[in-house]
């Protein structure tokens, strides 16, 4: 039995990757950050005490910016595969909280490469990369288009990804970056702009909301659906040798075509209900990213399945299912606001 390490095992790509590992027959370990509210709810399908026999899916408490907790782990998992998932991953509040950004998202990848060498584990490493790191470059952006980052979070990205690479060539180790273009689900989370746009056209067609406030909707963004690109990283494992590998449909669509399509999937026109809050702006954008990816098709033999209309439709009905159920993740006195202007949407 095959034995996996990931990091972010609680978000959106974690909880689609840990589903995938069990099924092909791992023992899956997952690090949780110690908090006093629960985030694991992406695994709750998944969980059994670790108590029974059965059980192959067992959380761990550590942090990428604690070495020591890192140590002991691998130490006594001893992980055949590790996937680094984790990190502060929202770029607009990278700019607010650029050196914690920093520490998890680009020391932590260091940190983790680190262990292993020193561990002397013959384990295989998967860095989570992202299509931030091209920034202004000209699209389509393939594994040869220069980087040219536009956020604390793309740098931090770019920081793990070169430090990923340079391991393995300076000792040998097997070593990958997967630099994967936007993926979503209905796990996404709730301030990434299509989750928000799902959610709040469910909303608004149910009366719970009114207005959806937005930043640039020019933005186009290569798009596509999440479980279909863990199955990439874990490809990337599986090869003779170690490289790096862009993941993506090939197809851009800006935030005004995921409005288009969430709000007609409701049958409301966003117009009469999207409002811009410039607080939502970045100090610097990022405006055309798609990908190239003729390298993830020949040598991992990987294709995307669903479409962009598809992706959109999925995570509106599951909008409306929820609230169906009664399912509000949410506090509505919070929903909306950027992070700032929390305390004076509680007070």
């Amino acid at each position: 039995m095959k034995r996996a390490l990931i990091t972010g095992i609680t978000g959106q790509d974690g909880s689609y990757l840990a589903e995938l590992l069990l099924s092909k027959g791992y023992e899956v370990h997952g690090i949780k950050r110690r908090s006093s509210s629960f985030n694991t709810g992406r695994l709750d399908a998944l969980y059994a005490d670790w108590h029974q026999k059965t059980a192959r899916m067992f959380l761990h408490f550590a942090d990428l910016s604690d070495p020591s907790s890192l140590i002991r782990l691998l130490t006594e998992i001893r992980p055949d595969e590790v996937y680094n998932l984790a990190a502060q991953s929202h770029v607009r509040v990278s700019f607010d909280i650029p050196e914690y950004t920093c520490d998890i998202t680009a020391m932590g990848a260091l940190r983790l490469l680190e262990t292993i060498r020193l561990l002397s584990l013959k384990t295989r490493f998967y860095q989570a990369s992202s299509s931030e790191m091209f920034g202004s470059a000209p699209p389509p952006q393939g594994e040869m288009t220069c980087f040219h980052p536009r956020s604390p979070y793309a740098c931090a990205k770019l920081f793990a990804h070169s430090v990923t690479v340079n391991y393995r060539e300076a000792y040998g180790m097997f070593a990958c970056s997967g630099i994967l273009f936007n993926h979503e689900s209905p796990r996404r989370g709730e301030t990434f702009v299509t989750r928000k746009i799902a959610q709040a056209a469910a909303r608004i067609k149910m009366g719970l909301q009114e207005k959806l406030y937005l930043g640039n909707m020019e933005a186009r963004r290569d798009w596509g659906y999440a479980p279909e690109y863990v199955k990439a990283m874990w490809l990337m494992l599986q090869q003779e040798k170690p490289d790096d590998f862009v993941i993506g449909t090939g197809e851009s669509h800006s935030v005004k075509d995921f409005l288009d399509l969430s709000f007609a999937r409701v049958d409301l026109d966003w117009r009469n209900y999207v409002e811009i809050d410039p607080l939502y702006y970045r100090p610097s954008e990022v405006d055309h990213l798609v990908a190239e990816t003729s390298k993830a098709r020949k040598q991992l033999q990987w294709h995307h399945g669903v479409e962009f209309p598809e992706l959109v439709s999925v995570m509106v009905q599951a909008e409306l299912e929820a609230i169906a159920n009664g399912k509000q993740l949410m506090c509505d006195e919070n929903r909306g606001f950027p992070p700032d202007r929390l305390s004076v949407a509680a007070s």
